[in-house]
């Protein structure tokens, strides 16, 4: 019976390992061209706790979507510090280059650990492509989906370049000028005209009215979740926000769409392009649940994100020329299922002991934050009823004190840790590997391991066959460049927040506008495919725009 338990065991190890080569590959051993369309998905800001809660919580434990398709690692540092935020790890996602803190779709100016690529003198902080722009040069309809402002960093880098991720006048433009497909998320404020410099909130610094810009682009705008499916068309964008949506556990359905549902109306949307497609979705607000250790606003929305994977799988199971792309930019937060009141009874505490509050919960705690700011006499009523949990006497003077809905935001969501036995190391980020998923109908080309963020930009362009630093040349030629051409270039700074770019050839004069997609030229407008990039030393135009100048 030993010898026949051993050859078990070394049986199923083989097979395991075997089954491992056979349905995984490395980068290099994928072959190019695999897949059509490309989905991928992002959730802001998830460390490997959420799921895990997140899964116990939701699904007593049983398997979520993106259990199935797991690979392999991702590494997350940033082209010379250890812990990333949004910006350099989603450029690295987007664009196949790890980068630097604030750096939106952009080069480093400096690399110096281990994965990071060299960059040449005269590319520091030039723009590079991503696989969103690859797809749409290649003819593919494309789309980007987010909870957040959709100028927020996430989806800022697969469709802007910048060096500041703040710069939301900018990025707003040059999604506006991008001719993308479809665009769902928050946000309009940011696209209304304001010379306000001091206020975030009214972020159009440069006087122009996008959401006119919007409609001279011949978008459909839709705000609801009814226009949003009724809509059908070849370019939609969706404000279903003037900031940041809703948590997905407080937003009104009749509202404010699930992302699941901006999932899976976007894929309808762009399905109908018969060279294929290019989606980016993001849950961009588990993010912000780590930052404030919120944890049931994290989970529910995580759950959201989840059920949005579930639709981008269904979808590729029935169309087999599709890539399915799931991880997270980076982990925030430090949640930890097990805190120091469980240092030493660990083994004795049930599941139930960190989940029973937890799926009670009908609100999160920022909703019923702002609930309590209103009426504090209702704070343990509230809680009791949105939260599940009663308020000790101490918690009740800590929330009488306070002084507005974030101070109470942080009591609840300490409470609700507290009593779930969750820990939290940091209300930052957190440099460790996450997860890496990925779905294709032949198993061979699935990529797995443990590898570097910046893999999967490669990765998704190898699929559709494109060649990123090829487009990167195509969309994005310098100013030095430009005038080795022999063509003369000026630059017009007379308005600070809409430079100028007055090229001249033979004796003509052709006029580019930073963030735009055309030039003027004997007082008429010329169209291109790409945006034109300023970073304030350099301009860079795209090469389909200078093949128009004789």
């Amino acid at each position: 019976m030993k010898k026949f338990a051993l050859a078990s065991i070394i049986l199923s190890a083989t097979m395991f390992s075997t089954n491992q080569e056979l349905f995984s590959a490395k980068l290099e051993e994928i072959k190019p061209g695999f897949a059509k369309n490309v989905i991928v998905l992002i959730s802001d800001g998830t460390p490997v706790s959420t799921t895990t809660l997140a899964r116990w919580v939701y699904n007593d434990g049983k398997p979520l979507n993106v259990d199935e398709i797991v690979t392999g690692m991702s590494r997350t540092h940033n082209s010379d510090t250890a812990i990333a935020d949004s910006a350099p790890a989603g450029t690295a996602i987007a664009t196949g280059w790890k980068t630097q803190d604030k750096l939106i779709g952009v080069k480093p100016a400096a690399a110096t650990l281990y994965g990071a690529k060299e960059v040449k003198e005269d590319d520091k902080l030039a723009p590079a492509a991503s696989v969103l722009e690859a797809a749409k040069l290649m003819g593919k309809a494309v789309g980007v989906i987010a909870t957040s402002e959709i100028t927020h960093a996430t989806p800022a880098d697969f469709t802007a370049h910048s060096t500041h991720r703040n710069n939301y006048s900018d990025i707003g433009e040059q999604q506006v000028f991008q001719g993308m497909n479809v665009i769902f998320g928050g946000g309009k404020s940011f696209f209304n005209p304001s010379n306000d410099k001091d206020d975030r909130s009214k972020n159009r610094t440069d006087g122009e009215d996008m959401v006119e810009a919007i409609k001279n682009q011949n978008y459909k705008i839709v705000y609801d979740v009814n226009e949003m499916n009724s809509v059908d068309g070849e370019k939609v964008w969706g404000f279903f926000a003037e900031k940041d949506m809703d948590n997905d556990l407080d937003r009104d359905p009749k509202k404010q769409p699930s992302l699941a549902q901006m999932t899976e109306k976007a894929i309808d949307l762009l399905k109908k392009d018969k060279d294929g497609f290019f989606l980016m979705v993001e849950g961009s607000k588990v993010d912000w649940a780590s930052h404030a250790n919120s944890p049931v606003a994290q989970i529910s929305d995580y759950k959201a994100f989840d059920a949005a994977v579930g639709v981008a799988l269904d979808y590729a199971k029935k169309n087999k020329d599709t890539l399915v792309v799931v991880t997270t930019d980076h982990a925030t937060g430090g949640l930890t299922i097990g805190n120091a009141s469980t240092s030493k009874s660990y083994p004795e505490h049930p599941i139930e002991d960190f989940v029973s509050v937890l799926k009670k919960a009908k609100a999160t705690e920022g909703a019923v934050a702002k609930q309590i700011v209103d009426n504090k006499a209702e704070a343990k009523t509230l809680v009791l009823e949105k939260l599940g949990y009663e308020l000790s006497p101490e918690e009740l003077k800590e929330i009488d004190s306070a002084k507005n809905a974030g101070a109470i935001e942080t009591i609840l969501a300490n409470g609700m840790s507290s009593r779930s036995r969750l820990g939290w190391t940091t209300n930052g980020h957190t440099g460790e590997d996450v997860p890496f998923y990925a779905y294709t109908s032949n198993p061979q080309d699935t990529l797995s391991g443990t590898i570097q963020n910046s893999d999967i930009a490669l990765y998704m362009a190898k699929a559709i066959n494109a060649d990123l630093d090829k487009v990167t040349d195509e969309l994005f030629v310098s100013g030095k460049k430009i005038k080795a051409m022999g063509i003369d270039l000026k630059i017009d700074n007379s308005i600070v927040s809409n430079p100028k770019f007055i090229l001249s050839k033979n004796g003509k004069e052709y006029t580019f506008f930073e963030n735009k997609n055309y030039f003027e030229v004997d007082g008429k407008k010329q169209d291109f495919n790409g945006i034109v990039i300023y970073n304030e030393k350099e301009v860079f135009i795209p090469q389909a725009a200078l093949n128009k100048i004789k």
